[in-house]
């Protein structure tokens, strides 16, 4: 597995395996962020969601719609995309830190947690879950 770094991103594919992307981590940025990369679209999240997430997921002890949606479409309730943007998780709302862009966290978080041995997911064309290992 790559470090995670931006000169050794994490290589990652997304749940039903229809894109390739990297993310890395970036603690310098101010928030600290995760940096990811899809084709020319960078987008960035808060740092912090790798533990919020596994967290949240190991609370929910069961299988999680992924529920990915843009910024500006709703997103389905009870799914990890739905808590990405709760007033209720532990940043108070989007965990997506630019605008325009914060959407689209149930897309590309899970699959991160999975490579990182933190979280299972199903692989199918559409309607994708995930559960915390």
């Amino acid at each position: 597995m790559n470090a995670g770094t931006k000169d050794d991103p994490w290589e990652l594919v997304t749940a039903p395996g229809s894109s390739n992307y990297t993310m890395y981590a970036d603690a310098e940025a101010d928030p600290p962020a995760l940096v990811c990369q899809v084709g020319s679209t960078t987008l960035k999240y808060h740092l912090s969601a790798i533990d919020d997430l596994h967290a949240w997921l190991v609370e929910q002890s069961d299988w999680v719609p992924l529920g990915a949606a843009d910024e500006l479409k709703p997103a389905a309730e009870g799914s990890v995309e739905a808590w990405g943007r709760s007033d209720q998780n532990p940043v108070g709302g989007w965990y997506g830190l630019r605008k325009g862009y914060r959407g689209r966290f149930g897309m590309y978080l899970p699959p991160l947690l999975e490579a990182l041995g933190r979280a299972e997911l199903t692989h199918d064309a559409r309607n994708n879950r995930v559960r915390a290992l």
